[in-house]
Parts: C-alpha cells; sequence; structure tokens
C-alpha cells in the first residue's frame, strides 16, 4: 500500500503569511544576537552605517550607490554566517579540534574576503570621484 502524503507537509514555522512574519522574526533575533554578543559584527555595521551617506552623496548614479552598498551589506552576511559557524562549533564542543578550528579558520577567510572585495569597490570609487 503506498504511503500516504498529507495535503501540506509539515512546516515549523507554518505556511503563507505567518511563516514570513515568524522568518522576519527570526531574522530580527539573529541580527539583535549578533549586535549584542559579536563585537566584529557592532564594528562592522558601525563602519557601513558611517559608510552609507557617503555613498548617497558621492555616488553620480544609482547603480554606483547600489554596488557601494550592497558591498557592505555583503560584509555583514558573511560576518553573520561567520558568527554562526563558530557559534555552532563552540556549541559542539569547547575542546581544540583540527576541523573546528579549520572551519573558524574558513569563516575568518570569508569574512577578509568580503572586507576585500568592499575595499576593492570603494577604492574604484574613490578614484573615479577624482581621477575619473
Amino acid at each position: 500500500m503506498p504511503e500516504q502524503r498529507h495535503a501540506t507537509p509539515f512546516k515549523p514555522n507554518g505556511t503563507g503569511v505567518n511563516r514570513i512574519i515568524r522568518a522576519a522574526s527570526c531574522s530580527f533575533k539573529g541580527l539583535r544576537a549578533a549586535f549584542k554578543h559579536e563585537a566584529a559584527f557592532r564594528q562592522e555595521l558601525i563602519l557601513c552605517l558611517a559608510l552609507v551617506p557617503i555613498a548617497l552623496f558621492t555616488s553620480d548614479t544609482l547603480t554606483r550607490f547600489m554596488a557601494l552598498i550592497s558591498v557592505l551589506i555583503l560584509v555583514l552576511i558573511v560576518e553573520l554566517l561567520n558568527s554562526a559557524i563558530e557559534a555552532t562549533v563552540d556549541r559542539i564542543s569547547l575542546e581544540h579540534h583540527k576541523l573546528a578550528g579549520r572551519a573558524k579558520d574558513m569563516g575568518s577567510a570569508a569574512v577578509a574576503l568580503s572586507l576585500l572585495t568592499a575595499l576593492i569597490v570603494w577604492l574604484g570609487h574613490i578614484y573615479l570621484l577624482f581621477f575619473g
């Protein structure tokens, strides 16, 4: 006899608008936890907030403004993922393990690359402002 399926599969956050509301709530909790517990996230957020008005007033096109803001958001996204990796590894064990260390180092490298990407885009913007 074939297995019967439910009309709608079980979703822990519900479906439809309720899922969107719960997902938004989880996202807000994550941002709040990162701000409260992660110094690097706070520092990068402050940097991003300081650079937004600079991007607004120095961008001559919407596309350039969007590029400058997008790379700042990218840095925050990668920092959130790195923090999630670190929290998960620490939750599993605080013992030093080469795989745990590798996971944390890779997360850190991802943050460094996102910062490098932002730096390249911003330096290009500055170059065009003064020499373009």
